[in-house]
């Protein structure tokens, strides 16, 4: 077994399960992205995501939260 719960997951299975989870608009609190606020959408989020590693790192917290939350 991987310790490494990211491990096998796109980053973009991470974000639809945290749009899912939380929707867009809590999403941008938690998590002051801009691309999350205004007009957001899977697509331009990859994007900003995928450049971003700051970024990356926060959402990628924020769905490991989710997890241990759950467990």
């Amino acid at each position: 077994m991987n310790p490494d719960p990211l491990h096998g997951l796109t980053l973009k299975a991470i974000l639809e399960a945290l749009v899912e989870q939380h929707g867009w608009s809590r999403l941008g609190q938690l998590i002051n992205i801009r691309c999350f606020q205004h007009e957001p959408s899977i697509a331009s989020s990859l994007k900003f995501l995928r450049r971003t590693a700051w970024a990356r790192n926060q959402v990628e917290a924020l769905y490991l939260r989710d997890i241990a939350r759950r467990n």
